[in-house]
């Protein structure tokens, strides 16, 4: 079936995982105007590119599920709303759903969100060089979310490890590989922190999440992990891929640093070029016609939010950083429908304070683009280094 799926769609049997990891936007472009739903033999399954076949797939959670041995997230972490559809997936959002209310994040996250990023930036600023993303995307992202779950003795410096750990599980899961002993290690450390920090009650979010009952004993500790991971994925890929974005775009830049204002509209720009999480997968429930392609049942389907994000029908002149679009926050980087991104809210803050208070403590930004990399990563998106002076 495979040779004969090949034979229907020779564009996506060409395509290598190397090209999807590096510059896939010509690749992307190709298959979204001939092959919208395409079987890609290197991923062993289709790939969704137009953003109306894409929206269709991810808030059609009866047809498209994620509930999946397959679904690498789950079978790293564990069951959770994640890796769950219908009303398991709703009881398990359901218990974090309060906290990351707009209102809630904003009123205890932004005023401190706004002093650690400053502090950040003044412990690197009289060295008038940095690499960006790991002296501050990656340490804003795990401070953020050592103060939102509360876990006690736990160093910044061991969570960030966890979740690089996690990220290689999960990637080394889709590309075939087993997951590795550090990729176990780092969930099993997880839920041992969970349990001493719930007997020492020292967080006031694991003590409510626990008397609300809403999550068994048993799945607390994977709701955790779920939450830590997602959390540094999306906020340290932003506030990074931001970075990038505007260090590569001089005249940008200068708009910004002219009108603060502006930040708000370049955050979303790099949003739709750059999403954190590059692609979402499904599988199929039911065998279907979609997009043209005849998709059997349990078939892998992968969401590029990627190629979606730079449809030519939906956004003109696509490749473009343009803050000037009226029609920015039509990407889809935070997933539609029952999935949608849980801490969008607080993630958007992060990056914002972050980018900010870069930007007012470090005249003279410039980008060294010799000693930086572009955006890239299969799954996980974001610039190994974003290398600035000033």
């Amino acid at each position: 079936m495979d040779e004969t799926r090949a034979s229907k769609f020779p564009l996506g049997a060409a395509v290598t995982v190397a090209e999807l990891e590096a510059e896939p936007y010509a690749v992307l472009a190709r298959l979204r105007e001939h092959e919208p739903v395409s079987w890609l033999p290197a991923l062993d399954g289709w790939l969704v590119t137009r953003r109306d076949l894409s929206v269709d797939a991810m808030r059609d959670a009866e047809t498209f599920t994620v509930d999946d041995p397959r679904f690498t997230t789950g079978a790293v972490i564990g069951e959770s709303m994640l890796s769950l559809d219908g009303p398991e997936h709703e009881r398990h959002r359901k218990a974090f759903a309060t906290h990351f209310r707009p209102t809630m994040v904003r009123e205890r996250f932004e005023e401190n969100l706004h002093v650690v990023a400053a502090e950040l930036v003044d412990g690197f600023a009289a060295d008038g060089r940095a690499e960006l993303r790991t002296a501050l995307a990656g340490p804003m992202a795990v401070d953020t979310i050592n103060r939102f779950l509360g876990l006690s003795n736990v160093d910044p410096a061991l969570v960030l490890e966890w979740y690089v750990h996690i990220s290689d599980a999960i990637v080394g899961l889709t590309l075939g590989n087993p997951v590795p002993p550090k990729g176990e290690q780092a969930i099993a450390d997880i839920h041992e922190r969970v349990a001493a920090t719930l007997a020492d009650g020292s967080s006031e979010l694991l003590t409510t999440l626990q008397a609300d009952e809403i999550l068994r004993p048993e799945e607390l500790p994977t709701a955790v992990a779920v939450v830590m991971f997602g959390a540094i994925e999306t906020s340290e890929g932003m506030t990074a891929n931001l970075l990038w974005h505007l260090l590569t775009h001089p005249e940008t830049l200068q708009r910004v640093l002219d009108d603060r204002s502006l930040l708000n509209a370049a955050m979303e720009e790099s949003l739709r070029l750059e999403p954190a999480a590059g692609v979402v997968d499904r599988y199929a429930t039911r065998a279907l016609e979609f997009g043209g392609a005849q998709i059997a049942e349990r078939d892998k389907v992968t969401v590029s939010l990627l190629a979606a994000n730079r449809d030519p029908a939906v956004f003109p002149d696509p490749d473009r950083f343009d803050i000037d679009r009226q029609n920015l926050r039509q990407h889809v980087t935070f997933v539609q429908g029952p999935h949608g991104c849980l801490g969008l809210h607080l993630a958007r803050l992060e990056t914002m304070a972050a980018v900010g208070a870069v930007l007012e403590q470090l005249p003279g930004l410039q980008l060294d683009a010799a000693a930086s990399s572009a955006p890239l990563g299969l799954i996980f998106r974001k610039p190994p280094a974003v290398v600035a002076t000033w």
